[in-house]
Parts: C-alpha cells; structure tokens; sequence
C-alpha cells in the first residue's frame, strides 16, 4: 500500500511539528537538505549515533524516515576545479551510515543540473487569491547561455564518475540511490526527459532509479507523459519515490507553468495514482511545492517564494493536500474492492 511523507530542511523537527504530522495521518519524512545532518560539517558525513536517535524519536511519533539527502557535490568538482576525491568519498561515507541507520533510499545532488535564467519566474494568483510559482519563457527577454554538446557530456562524465563509487556502496548496504529529474525541465537539462532516462541505461543496477517528481515532469510534457513514464520506470521498478503534485500548462503548450493544489491544476491525480498502482508502486507520495493558501508562510529558501518544497508548521496547504492524499488512497482501496 502507498503511504504519505513530506519533506522537511531540517534536521531537528520540534515536538509540535511531529505531532501534528501524526494527527495528519503523515507516515514518512523525507530529509530534503544533505547538509542539515549532524557530522556533516564536522566530519563531512552525517554522525550515526545522532542519526538513530532522531530516528527513534520520529518512531515515536508512529512514523518512520524514507529519503535522505547525500552531501551537495559541488560546481568546483563538476567544472573540474578540485578533484573531488573527498566529495565522493564523503558521499560514499554518508551512504553507508544511512545504510547502517536502516534508511532505503537516498538522493545525491549535482552542482548543474538545472540551467538558470532561460525562464522568468513570478507569483501567480489562484482559487481565492492562493499564491504559487509560475514560470514563463515568453517574459524572459535575455536568455542565458546553456552548455555546449561537449561541455555537456563533460558534466555527464562527472556525474558518472560520483555514481560509479556510490552505487556499489548503495548494494553494499541495501539502499536506493533515486534521482530527482532537472527543475525546471528546460531543453536539454541533464536529468530533463532524455537526460534522465539514460540514468537506468548508465547503471541498469537495480538500485538505481527515480524519486519521480509528477509535477516536474508535467511541467515538461503534461498528464500523457507522465503516465507514460510511470508506466515505463515503474514497471521496471526503477520508481522509489513519487513527488505527488499539480501543475497548470507546461513549457511545451503554454510556454510556461504554474503549481497548483492536488484538484486544481491540468491533471486528474486519481489517473496517476491508478497507473502507480498498476506497475506496483507501493512507496510513499510525498505533496511537495504545495501553494500558499491564506495564514501559510512562505519556504524559508527564498529561491521557492511562491510555494512550500517542504513541511511548514501549520501549513494549510500541507494539510489539505495530505488529506486530499488520503482520502484518494482509502478511495483507491474501495475502488479495486
């Protein structure tokens, strides 16, 4: 059966956080931010003994940790500026203590892989005045320079390079290593639709695959590819976490695109949980870049001002979308009853 997590930026969530993601019915965290684990700094790996602590207090709580974030590699080490040997290794590192932690998948981030300024981002107003983040390529006047086909395959070397160590520390120690395909999906991205295909063709191990963003993907091609992405890394079971969200218009049709609530946007969710279910899916959903309804804050990452990435204390748009979730997955249940 599919379960709910959320992500969250912190690595020490206070007592009222846990709570009310338990009286929200949330069974997982993800940990979106590689650097926020204690060690890190210090030692530039996350500290085991600080990691089963936290662990036991979200059990606590009746829920448990999903995804972690790997230890950022750097824009020195893909532009080939260090060599790098230390941001593996400490990679490397981090993998086994998640693995000895009992942690299944973890998330590496590469310097890169996403190119800036070829959009223009901006606050788009929805349903009863509700902010979230849209992006245009129509409003951006002067676009930046994207990497050559050599310069390209040059970062892809790299990236390679990281997995080639990572991945069978991965197997070593049973975890997952998925990736998080380019956001926002321009041409030719390194982890756009081509990109980041050819990760499984690169590493056909089976502990390679996706934390599959919904909402990224449409934003690339809409509800039919997305379907039919599931449909292809899913039944291949290279799908290990699914970033559960809407959007409205993609880049291809619109030009542009905007996030919005689970029942607002272009896609019908339900026809996505039911293709995740057809391949066999049984992971966590995860309602990340949630709008900001009425009383929510903004993400503290100012880089997201017009969405939540991540769990905010009293979120109103967490909560309707967790629900929304839940209730789609007790429907599920009935459905194929």
């Amino acid at each position: 059966m599919m379960k709910v997590s959320v992500t969250i930026n912190n690595f020490h969530l206070p007592d009222g956080d846990l709570k009310q993601m338990s009286q929200l019915g949330v069974d997982c965290i993800d940990f979106g931010n590689g650097s926020s684990f204690p060690g890190v700094k210090e030692q530039g790996y996350p500290d085991l003994d600080a990691l089963l602590k936290e662990k036991r207090r979200i059990r606590s709580w009746g829920m448990d940790i999903n995804r972690v974030t790997l230890p950022n590699i750097t824009e020195s080490f893909m532009n080939n500026e260090t060599d790098g040997a230390e941001e593996i290794e400490n990679a490397v590192n981090a993998v086994k203590v998640f693995g000895e932690a009992g942690i299944k998948i973890v998330r590496q981030r590469f310097a890169g892989d996403v190119f800036h300024g070829l959009t223009t981002g901006y606050e788009a107003i929805q349903r009863g005045g509700m902010i979230s983040r849209g992006e245009s390529l129509g409003y951006t006047r002067e676009r930046a320079e994207t990497p050559t086909l050599e310069e390209a395959k040059f970062w892809r070397e790299r990236y390679k390079e990281v997995y080639r160590q990572i991945v069978p520390a991965a197997e070593d120690y049973g975890v997952k290593v998925g990736m998080h395909p380019s956001d926002t999906p321009n041409w030719d991205t390194p982890f756009g639709g081509l990109g980041y295909h050819r990760i499984i063709d690169e590493f056909p191990n089976k502990n390679v695959g996706y934390i599959y963003c919904v909402g990224t993907r449409a934003e690339e091609g809409g509800s039919s590819l997305v379907l039919d992405e599931i449909n292809n890394y899913g039944r291949k079971e290279r799908i290990f976490l699914v970033h559960f969200r809407n959007v409205r218009g993609s880049l291809p049709t619109a030009g542009a695109f905007e996030e919005a609530l689970l029942d607002d946007g272009d896609m019908n969710m339900f026809k996505i949980m039911l293709e995740l279910r057809k391949v066999g899916f049984d992971g966590c959903l995860n309602p990340d870049h949630v709008p900001l309804m009425e009383g929510d804050n903004p993400d503290t990452d100012k880089k997201w001002a017009h969405s939540n990435i991540g769990w905010n204390y009293s979120s109103i748009g967490f909560a309707y979308s967790i629900g929304y979730i839940k209730a789609m997955l007790a429907a599920l249940v009935e459905f194929e009853g």
